[in-house]
């Protein structure tokens, strides 16, 4: 359960730059709080990166955005927005994972069992590994359970190398491990931290039972993000302008000016005066629009860097499989997902998310779309035999940050150096990777911050009288 906010003075303005998910979750706690709040959105529409579009009859996701059990503060999310009943939950963890020419395995936690137990027995059987490299594997998990998170020594660490130093050779890694690791942080094992992949499996996996039961969106994103917190947003007295860009922050006596322009400049310039900004935007944005005063590091964000994510999207005449999702490895595909649901009442609509896509970024649509159909009908027998109506590939460049080792020595708190301008975004220092979840966290404790500091100034205010 969200702890309620800290009581501040109604007579505060806050504005909310960026309609993300960190962003609403902001503009709806500092709203709850009785603050009066603007949300600014360059987008048409909230939600981010996690916003859909029309392609023809079908409405397109930018990314398929899976969520698990222990996105704690997420789920709270949805169930706020009305949303939860757009999702589905697995009652149990359970991932199919394919191989041309090969009979699935499944990767799936045992009732009853509590953590780790609940995974020894998939561990086990997981045939795509031989018997040796599953005892490695499951001393391995064992042994994750003793890596912390937060101790940026773990963050200095490659989980590749720690991996090797564990007895874990390179087909492990490349048919268990990156199964999830690709996944979660959008980098193979070899280039991310330890300590934020520790993160992923320690919390999601190692630490819970449950955790790890993998929920996914049954309508397109913006139905399940942008369009209920538009309403909700309204409800709460927010006033939310999309297609407003955001050009610069100024500190003054009043607070802070925000000057804004419509999105490619159409519309009429404007400035308003707010106590407090929220500034929920990317890293790269962010280090634009931060005054200098404010960060003494905000040169070295760029250093983040920026990770890909490419999917191909693929739409059958009939039914190719019933799987609503399914992992494969020796193959191009490396998670698939059943949006037909969401987009289209007959035939399929499947989706190939390819993350770590620095090789894939830049490939001809034409090449990967006649590829990933290829490796499609090889982890799918229908496939063969289906008629492609259509085929169409959809690219996010800069879809997270590179959560590479050392990154959390680069990524700020929610604070500044100056008081009532806050940070808020994935990016920031959530102790969690580039997910939905840690968004959300950033949300909140950007509102905390400007909720303590509204208080503080209502005290200094009565000092004075």
């Amino acid at each position: 359960m969200t702890p309620s906010p800290p009581a501040a003075n109604a007579g505060h303005d806050v504005c909310v730059v960026g309609g993300g998910l960190a962003g609403i979750t902001a503009a709806v706690r500092l709203a709850d709080a009785g603050i009066r709040v603007t949300l600014l959105e360059r987008r048409s529409e909230l939600g981010g990166a996690t916003y859909s579009f029309d392609h023809g009859s079908l409405v397109v996701d930018t990314g398929q955005h899976v969520f698990l059990r222990c996105y704690e503060r997420y789920r709270a999310l949805l169930d706020r927005l009305g949303s939860t009943g757009m999702t589905q939950l697995q009652p149990r963890f359970s991932v199919p994972v394919l191989t041309p020419g090969r009979s699935p395995n499944v990767l799936a936690r045992t009732p009853g069992l509590p953590a780790p137990a609940h995974l020894l027995p998939a561990l086990a059987r997981y045939s795509l590994l031989n018997a040796r490299e599953r005892i490695r594997a499951i001393g391995a998990v064992n042994a994750l359970r003793a890596v912390d998170p937060d101790d940026p020594g773990s963050d200095r660490r490659s989980f590749g190398g720690w991996l090797q130093d564990h007895g874990q050779g390179s087909r492990a890694v490349r048919r268990l491990w990156d199964l999830i690791t690709v996944a979660a942080l959008n980098t193979p094992a070899e280039h991310a931290s330890l300590a934020l992949a520790a993160r992923v499996f320690r919390t999601g996996l190692l630490e819970r039972a449950d955790a790890g039961d993998i929920g996914r969106p049954l309508v397109p994103l913006s139905s399940l993000h942008g369009r209920p917190a538009h309403r909700l947003l309204t409800r709460l007295g927010v006033r939310v302008a999309t297609g407003s860009r955001v050009e610069r922050i100024q500190p003054d006596t009043a607070g802070f000016r925000v000057a804004t322009g419509g999105a490619g400049g159409r519309a009429v310039r404007d400035e308003l005066v707010a106590d407090a900004v929220v500034l929920a935007v990317p890293h790269a944005a962010a280090a634009r629009l931060v005054p200098a005063a404010a960060s003494r590091d905000r040169d070295d964000w760029h250093r983040l860097g920026s990770a890909p994510i490419v999917n191909v999207h693929l739409r059958y005449e009939s039914s190719v499989t019933r799987l609503p999702f399914a992992a494969a490895v020796e193959s191009p595909v490396q998670w698939i997902f059943d949006r037909t649901p969401a987009s289209m009442s007959d035939g399929q609509y499947l989706v190939v998310s390819i993350s770590a896509a620095d090789d894939t970024i830049t490939v001809p649509a034409g090449r990967l779309a006649a590829t990933h159909a290829a490796a499609v009908a090889g982890i799918f027998p229908a496939a063969r035999s289906a008629r492609l109506l259509e085929a169409f590939v959809t690219r996010e460049p800069h879809a997270t940050f590179r959560q590479a080792p050392g990154t959390r020595a680069l990524r700020p708190g929610a604070a500044t150096r100056l008081p009532g301008l806050v940070l808020a975004g994935a990016w920031t220092d959530t102790g969690w990777p580039d997910t939905m979840e840690g968004a959300v966290r950033s949300g909140h404790r950007a509102a905390d911050v400007v909720l303590a500091h509204l208080v503080s100034q209502n005290r200094n205010l009565e000092g004075t009288r």
